[in-house]
């Protein structure tokens, strides 16, 4: 009796030892896949915010865009079911840990382009000199004059033609992110929903995702203060930059971002080298069974590629699981057209610089996301949400979305007028296309060359595409200062001699545009919020249609899902639709189509806002669907647990 009594006493102690160490390790394994969640989702964001900062310098369509946003999803569908799959059977921690690391290398990558490439230029008339009284009576229609300005637009590059396009090793970079990011999701969520306890296990889980949610407050603020910044600054005099963050040509320091995300995630990767691969709770169990502690063996590759066949079959055949795949793939594809363009979004409806947009994501759409995420732990945690209730609250999110979006529909500034291309020369009957419009009697002696993208503002509120456009005669000031008198397209909206001159950079919108835009960013966060609030359910119900043992290849399989089918082509499609509202191509060095200057914004409006409510509306349907179809299963379960 005292010998089992000693027994007891030491059994307790090593439970409340087992216990400590579990919990301990568990919290620290958290912490450390907290970090990594708050790097990556830091990072993503940033790209997102770089988007037409990479499509500037890079001269590419937003189509070539959409593909380099991509890739992240084509480097992870490389591997993800066989990391989740495989990896589910091996060191966790560890596996983790080096795809922590392979996402910090590919971060750096992404900004290697930068310190490879030369400095940024652009054509412009403006010049740069320590003269600011510098008055210039030579004609801009003249011959002479005309060979100056042009010389930027004309003599392809021949040097530039034949080298390689530097955009590809960002493809690179994004694509060494995506393997890395594979491991971290369906790895980290199963081995949390291993050793937590059941309670625990979603609050746990909407904290990761808070955090998540908080990575892309910092990558908007990061993306708006090096899209503030020249991309050359420190190489460069400041003074000689004659275009602002409002010009179209302007280029933030993109690959700054890309610098500090990286060191960031590489330290994120090292905790996860020191966890133990199983935390000691078997050892809990087995004690308070009384049945001595079985140590599980490593499975060899023979036996895990044996089994695999029949295990993914189970998870195909499973009726709910294929629906709710149906329904996440199909809202992936609005998900990744949302937060890859709505920075686009921001700047060509109203008329917002990238910084100014990224900050206005970073401050208020973001926090929303943020927010809904963390109350929806709280609440799966408080209210002990099975699977048919987690259903409901996902497609009550989702529904509230497609109404709120019906007002962005209206919510948007007018095309801006520039000549030739949304509005006629005065004159003109109408608009009939850049090349043979924006050359009509008042500049035709001007020679002006057709790619040139030089804008400057008229007395008449028209925008012109450059001072030789406008038929300017003279000029005076230097650089951002520099001011176009006697400009004869001007004159001919009735305009005297004298009111006729033009300044560097588009005109300024509406001012109705700046209240428009905070309509917009409220009900957009609204939205947010309620889409942050159905994410917990969402990946909830991802691990509770499959049987316990799947857990980690349905989740494995539903990133791969949609990566495949909605990460990768969303951007590329719908990036494809934004390069047709173009109206005003650039051209890059080697004489090919560079980025747009000028979109077509009514169209792109409806295209964005269209597109992502069908998508939505889809969504809604497959998933109540599948909702109906969990709730027919819930029932024959009682059924039968009842005759029983």
């Amino acid at each position: 009796m005292e010998g089992s009594a000693n027994r007891m006493e030491y059994s307790g102690g090593n439970q409340k030892t087992s216990q400590t160490k579990c919990c301990s390790s568990l919290k620290i394994f958290i912490c450390a896949l907290a970090f990594s969640y708050f790097s990556k989702s830091m990072t993503g964001s940033y790209t997102k915010s770089t988007i037409t900062q990479i499509e500037k310098r890079f001269e590419i369509p937003s189509s070539t865009v959409g593909f380099i946003d991509g890739s992240f999803e084509m480097g992870n569908m490389l591997v993800i079911t066989l990391v989740s799959y495989i990896g589910a059977k091996f060191h966790r921690p560890k596996i983790i840990g080096a795809g922590v690391l392979l996402m910090g290398i590919g971060t750096l990558l992404m900004a290697s382009p930068h310190f490879l490439m030369g400095r940024y230029k652009y054509g412009t008339a403006a010049t740069h000199t320590n003269d600011a009284g510098n008055f210039t009576v030579i004609s801009t229609c003249s011959s002479d004059s005309q060979e100056t300005l042009q010389q930027p637009f004309s003599g392809c590059q021949k040097e530039e033609a034949e080298s390689s396009p530097f955009w590809v090793i960002v493809v690179l970079g994004n694509t060494m992110r995506g393997i890395g990011e594979a491991s971290i999701v369906p790895l980290g969520m199963s081995f949390i929903d291993d050793y937590a306890r059941p309670e625990n296990s979603a609050f746990y889980i909407g904290c990761l995702n808070t955090l998540k949610g908080i990575g892309p407050i910092f990558g908007y603020m990061l993306g708006s203060l090096c899209a503030n910044l020249y991309v050359d600054f420190g190489l460069v005099d400041q003074e000689s930059v004659t275009i602002t963050p409002q010009d179209s040509r302007w280029v933030g320091a993109w690959w700054l971002g890309y610098v500090v995300s990286g060191l960031l995630t590489l330290l994120a990767a090292f905790p996860f080298w020191f966890l133990p691969k199983v935390l000691p709770e078997n050892s809990q169990i087995s004690l308070l069974d009384n049945t001595p502690q079985q140590h599980k063996t490593t499975p060899s590759l023979t036996e895990i590629v044996k089994d695999f066949a029949p295990t993914f079959k189970r998870l195909l055949t499973n009726k709910i699981y294929i629906l709710y795949l149906a329904y996440s793939i199909v809202a992936f594809n609005d998900f990744a057209i949302v937060a890859t363009y709505t920075p686009k979004y921001l700047e060509q409806q109203f008329g917002q610089s990238a910084s100014k947009a990224n900050f206005l994501i970073g401050v208020t759409s973001i926090p929303a996301v943020a927010l809904g995420v963390f109350l929806s732990g709280l609440m799966m945690k408080r209210f002990k949400w099975g699977l048919l209730a987690s259903a409901r609250v996902n497609l009550l999110t989702i529904v509230a979305t497609v109404f709120l979006a019906v007002p962005f529909f209206a919510l948007s500034c007018e095309n801006l007028d520039i000549a030739g291309v949304t509005v006629p020369y005065q004159g003109s009957t109408e608009v009939q296309g850049v090349t043979s419009d924006v050359l009509p009697s008042c500049n035709a002696d001007c020679g002006c060359p057709d790619l040139q993208w030089d804008p400057v503002c008229g007395e008449n509120g028209v925008t012109y595409i450059s001072p030789c456009h406008a038929g300017c005669n003279s000029t005076q000031g230097a650089g951002r200062n520099m001011t176009f008198h006697d400009c004869r397209c001007i004159q001919s909206w009735g305009l005297s001699v004298g009111n006729s001159s033009a300044v560097l950079g588009q005109c300024s919108r509406d001012p109705k545009c700046n209240r428009m835009i905070y309509i917009y960013l409220g009900l957009q966060s609204l939205a947010f919020f309620l889409c942050g609030l159905g994410i917990i359910p969402f990946f909830t119900m991802s691990l509770r249609i499959v049987d316990p043992e799947l857990k980690s290849l349905s989740v494995g399989m539903l990133l791969l899902a949609v990566r495949v089918l909605g990460g990768i082509p969303a951007p590329i499609y719908f990036g494809a639709l934004i390069d047709s509202t173009c109206l005003k191509w650039g051209q890059n060095k080697s004489c090919g189509r560079g980025a747009c200057r000028i979109y077509d914004i009514e169209t792109f409006r409806f295209l964005f806002q269209g597109l992502t409510m069908c998508l939505r509306v889809l969504a809604c349907s497959l998933l109540w669907i599948a909702t109906i179809e969990i709730k027919r299963k819930n029932t024959e379960q009682q059924t039968n647990v009842s005759r029983h």
